[in-house]
């Protein structure tokens, strides 16, 4: 008589977790081991500490950090890993305390049907705005709340892109220092449909080059907030809980996101498809800018604003099409800027020529 069929699935699952187990003990280090690795990831993000004590606290962290990713790596049925960047020395609770700022709550929506999905729609199976040009290179927010900021810019700068043709890299400080409201609040957290209203009313935003960002809240500049170089027409939600929608909007633009980003998987994330574990008490604010499908997976493809370091370059490739508010609630506040050239509507990735430069504007003379 053959074994129970529940007998053999827990005896799977036993030696399974043994594996994993052993895999992560294999890959454990001695203290000179790990001394010597958080000597060199000293050097490398430039860290120093001034306060008594604060070095050997923070490699007790960097320590748990390390645990951490190899029990993770360890698990190699797991689609993405993790690794050393320049949180490793951060409990959870700092870095969500220092990092993620977007504010949960009620904000002025635009629920649009533009990106409504219609009957015999076919999209692209793969877009990736950076290869047309539309992406600025990865930003970094700092110790800055001001993740709502990135966002929204990162998609002003998109669809400017896609409507005139020249790629400027636009004022994220304009937008912390002058754009504040009662619910949007510079490095404390904000609405990137905050933001784009602030570009609306404001009649256009100042260039990177000309309001640098400075990681920190200051008085507005009036003068430099009259230097108009890129205008929007309007911004729009995406239909919540629609990720089909969503995927119609990113195959014409990038499209600023929400989403939980508050877990240690997160804050270490180095590469591959994330897929949690999350939640979806979005917390952070990031820019879609493509999606694709990799072994049979389908994937988001995110901008987020912690520098290079920090996951695939600068980016994150976030499990896609999983229904409701999607992976970390990524589906649950999507907005886009627009922007109308001769009252046309942008063209979708798939149908512009590959063949065309990049526009590219050093912020020296105006363009809209």
């Amino acid at each position: 008589m053959g074994l129970p069929k529940s007998f053999v699935s827990m005896s799977l699952l036993f030696f399974s977790t043994l594996l994993i187990l052993s895999l992560a003990l294999d890959a454990k280090r001695t203290n000179d081991e790990v001394k010597a690795m958080y000597e060199s990831w000293l050097i490398k993000h430039g860290k120093s500490y001034n306060s008594l004590g604060e070095r050997e606290r923070r490699f007790e962290i960097f320590k748990e950090t390390l645990r951490f990713i190899d029990e993770h790596n360890a698990d190699t049925s797991r689609s993405y890993k993790v690794g050393l960047n320049q949180f490793a020395d951060l409990t959870n609770e700092e870095f969500r305390s220092t990092y993620l700022g977007f504010t949960r709550g009620s904000n002025k929506t635009k629920v649009s049907n533009r990106y409504e999905p219609r009957v015999g729609q076919v999209l692209p199976d793969y877009v990736d705005w950076r290869s047309e040009g539309a992406v600025v290179d990865i930003k970094n927010q700092g110790q800055c709340g001001s993740c709502w900021a990135f966002s929204a810019i990162a998609a002003v700068e998109g669809i400017n892109k896609i409507v005139t043709g020249n790629l400027i890299s636009l004022s994220e400080q304009e937008l912390v220092d002058c754009g504040r409201t009662q619910s949007t609040k510079g490095c404390d957290g904000g609405y990137m449909t905050d933001g784009f209203e602030f570009i609306i009313n404001n009649g256009g935003i100042n260039t990177e080059e000309n309001y640098p960002y400075t990681a920190q809240e200051g008085q507005c500049d009036l003068n430099l907030q009259n230097e108009k170089y890129v205008t929007i027409d309007n911004y729009e939600n995406v239909p919540y809980y629609n990720e089909w929608a969503l995927q119609t909007a990113v195959a014409y633009q990038p499209v600023s996101v929400a989403l939980e980003s508050a877990g240690d998987a997160f804050q270490h994330y180095s590469s591959g498809i994330f897929t949690g574990p999350c939640g979806t008490a979005t917390d952070h604010a990031v820019t879609i800018v493509g999606y694709g499908t990799e072994g049979g997976i389908d994937y988001w493809i995110v901008k987020n604003s912690w520098d290079t370091t920090w996951g695939e370059e600068g980016y994150m490739r976030i499990l896609r099409n999983v229904g409701g508010a999607g992976t970390c609630g990524i589906a649950t506040m999507p907005s886009y800027p627009v922007k109308y050239n001769n009252q046309n509507h942008p063209k979708p990735y798939s149908s512009l020529s590959k063949d065309n430069p990049l526009g590219v504007n050093d912020g020296k003379s105006s363009s809209t």
